[in-house]
């Protein structure tokens, strides 16, 4: 795989589809403890017709590096890499940790980003009493058992037990220093206020069983946005991989629509 190094990092991507095909990349940003495999099923189908761009933020999957304190840190990531590629104009698709970082981009490069995708994803984190007081157990538990208990937590009941067991061991493999970090980026995320800045036609969509990020805080956000689209499938709080079909085709039909403005 293609790596690029990025202020003590080595940032590993994948840049698929066609260059020329009329229409801005997609830019997949996985959320925290994922890795770009998290957006497979989204790949393969966009890939053969458009330009996918996808990567491991640092510290995750195949890309090595600490030293990302905050979701701008991991925002700056994603634009040297497609500095790096020649991109302009494009999608950010992001999940989770990965939308508040699609969210940075669209604020911070508004002349670049064409629509936004947001999966799973809010401007700011309000939190249940239970996810309050695993926040407060995070630094006195085993690191392995909050990963664990965290991951466990992200998806709907029912999802096949060996791979939830498969993808708590490899957040769990991750190091300490960036699991933890980054999940105290998350918690001090806030751009709710600035919802109103950005002005790109914008895709919510969330799972009706997430309780790491509930859907009932999903409106405050969209209120705000100028061409706000919302959908809710039956999922918990990993959609790319809890329904991925079901995913790809509300994707789909997002992009294919003109702008409700237009």
């Amino acid at each position: 795989m293609p790596q690029l190094a990025v202020d003590g990092a080595q940032l590993t991507y994948d840049d698929e589809g066609p260059r020329d095909a009329g229409t801005a990349p997609l830019v997949f940003l996985h959320g925290w403890t994922a890795d770009r495999h998290r957006w497979d099923h989204q790949t393969a189908h966009f890939a053969p017709h458009r330009r996918v761009i996808r990567l491991d933020l640092r510290g995750h999957g195949e890309s090595s590096g600490t030293g990302a304190r905050t979701i701008e840190d991991l925002a700056r990531d994603v634009t040297a890499l497609l500095d790096h590629l020649g991109v302009g104009r494009f999608v950010p698709v992001g999940h989770s940790m990965g939308g508040m970082t699609a969210q940075t981009l669209a604020l911070a490069h508004p002349g670049r980003v064409e629509r936004l995708v947001l999966v799973n994803s809010l401007g700011r984190r309000t939190y249940s009493r239970a996810r309050g007081l695993l926040m407060a157990a995070s630094t006195r538990v085993p690191f392995k058992l909050f990963v664990a208990a965290d991951i466990r937590r992200a998806f709907a009941p029912g999802h096949p037990r060996h791979e939830v067991r498969e993808y708590i061991r490899a957040s769990a493999a991750m190091f300490r220093e960036v699991v933890m970090t980054l999940y105290s980026a998350m918690r001090a995320f806030d751009v709710l206020d600035r919802a109103g800045e950005i002005r790109v036609p914008t895709l919510m969509v969330h799972g009706y069983h997430d309780i790491q990020l509930p859907v009932r805080q999903m409106p405050r956000p969209a209120k705000d946005y100028e061409d706000a689209e919302i959908r809710v499938l039956d999922a918990g709080h990993e959609l790319p991989v809890e329904k991925p079909a079901e995913l790809t085709a509300v994707l789909d039909r997002f992009l294919d629509r003109p702008p409700a403005r237009a």
